[in-house]
């Protein structure tokens, strides 16, 4: 099986010489760039598995070169995973708006942090799980090979993040889950959010959607269900 490549994003060298080298004798092919510059045209040469950002970086924070990196094609579906000081609630929900899949808070272990990573690697593998790749409803339709989405034949650019949660909205048409059972679905079990991240990832969701936002409907004092029929009422 070939190596797992990481790319760390982090100007503190220490610590990225600590990460690179737990994570190297974990066995991945690491790179490192110590500014927001070099780690967007790293993550264009290097095409990596899994990038650990860190947000406080010189030349282009780690917010704008998360947002960069999804509006790119070749690394939009790249699993991000932040490293921050922050661990106000704001700046984690604003992170995950701009298309983080998880987010740290220093100072951390990095034994947590190497099963996180492994968390998030084996959440892109399942996303050709078991099922029909293809799920059409209305003007939506799913593509779990092609990791795709599209609204009136035209592509939508999703997250990650934002793909899984469409895509296990529009499998269940009807059901209503609660946030929790959304963050274990669509972001897996073994992530550690607040209830209130998968609000943020419906809103950039629905607004992605466009004139089909309604698919995805509010359940008052539960969570969110998609439509059983394009004909249903939101």
């Amino acid at each position: 099986m070939p190596k797992k490549k990481i790319l760390i994003i982090e100007d503190d060298r220490s610590l990225a010489g600590v990460l690179e080298y737990n994570f190297a004798n974990s066995g991945h092919e690491v790179f490192c760039a110590h500014d927001g510059m070099d780690g967007i045209n790293q993550a264009r040469a290097k095409s990596p598995d899994l990038i650990v950002l860190d947000l406080m970086i010189p030349v282009i924070d780690g917010i704008e070169v998360c947002r960069r990196l999804r509006a790119e094609s070749a690394t939009r579906d790249t699993p991000i995973m932040m490293l921050t000081a922050k661990a106000e609630e704001a700046d984690q929900l604003i992170g995950f708006s701009v298309g983080a899949d998880d987010y740290v808070v220093k100072p951390f272990s990095v034994r947590v942090l190497q099963e996180r990573i492994k968390s998030l690697l084996r959440r892109r593998e399942r996303i050709n799980g078991p099922g029909e790749d293809t799920v059409v409803s209305g003007e939506i339709t799913v593509d779990r090979v092609k990791h795709r989405a599209w609204v009136k034949r035209e592509t939508i650019d999703l997250t990650p993040s934002e793909f899984r949660l469409l895509d296990t909205l529009i499998r269940h048409p009807g059901r209503a889950f609660d946030r929790s059972e959304l963050i274990d679905s669509a972001l897996g079990a073994d992530t550690l959010v607040l209830e209130r991240t998968i609000d943020v990832h419906v809103r950039s969701l629905r607004k992605k959607l466009g004139t089909c936002a309604d698919a995805i409907q509010t359940v008052r004092g539960v969570g969110y269900r998609f439509r059983e029929s394009t004909n249903a009422e939101t």
